[in-house]
């Protein structure tokens, strides 16, 4: 939007596609873990590794700003979007190293489900962020941000039956070590509503 005012050498929409790529990435490599049974060491790695470089690219993102006199949308928005994408993929690692740190042997049912919403939530986020370059894209956004509050509230319900179900276990360490593990994805879920409520709010001061 706006994208006459952009300086050339910098384009926020860029970092805002990567992110969204490693985001995608990031909860996609959540799902392959909580789904294939073996290899959770070699997949949490792996998404340390799509953590990092989504750090690298918020990094730059911030850099830019900083120097940037005229953008494209609000920049608190901007960073806030950064931001906010950058912690979905925090919380999705911390949920995957915590699989790890914690030797869990078998994934349960409601944390494959959460992967899931994340990789269609992230998806949405992606369509919304390159529909962002175009006003006239606004209605694909706004289609694209429902999306994701529709999995965000599939995602409460998913969790709230998991955590029922994991409190009738007898086993109180497992029932820790589950419970941090839904927070972090509760989180990341949350994160991916966050996003959405931004794009929503750029779309309507923008058209």
């Amino acid at each position: 939007m706006f994208k006459r005012f952009l300086p050339r050498e910098t384009n926020f929409f860029d970092f805002f596609e990567d992110h969204s790529a490693k985001c995608i990435e990031a909860c996609r490599e959540l799902l392959d873990l909580f789904s294939d049974g073996n290899n959770f060491s070699e997949r949490a790695a792996k998404i340390q590794r799509i953590e990092e470089a989504a750090d690298l690219i918020t990094h730059r993102c911030t850099e830019a700003l900083h120097k940037t006199f005229i953008t494209p949308i609000d920049r608190s928005d901007i960073l806030l979007i950064i931001k906010r994408m950058d912690d979905i993929i925090d919380f999705v690692n911390a949920a995957a190293s915590r699989i790890v740190l914690y030797e869990v042997k078998e994934i349960r049912r409601e944390a494959r489900e959460l992967a899931e919403i994340l990789v269609e939530a992230t998806t949405e986020i992606s369509k919304a962020v390159r529909n962002l370059r175009d006003t006239k894209n606004a209605h694909s956004i706004q289609e694209s941000c429902i999306a994701v509050h529709s999995f965000e509230d599939r995602g409460d319900a998913i969790l709230k039956a998991g955590v029922v179900r994991l409190f009738r276990e007898q086993d109180a360490i497992m029932v820790i070590k589950w419970k941090e593990i839904y927070e972090r994805l509760e989180k990341a879920t949350d994160r991916c509503d966050d996003v959405a409520n931004i794009l929503e709010k750029v779309v309507i001061e923008s058209t």
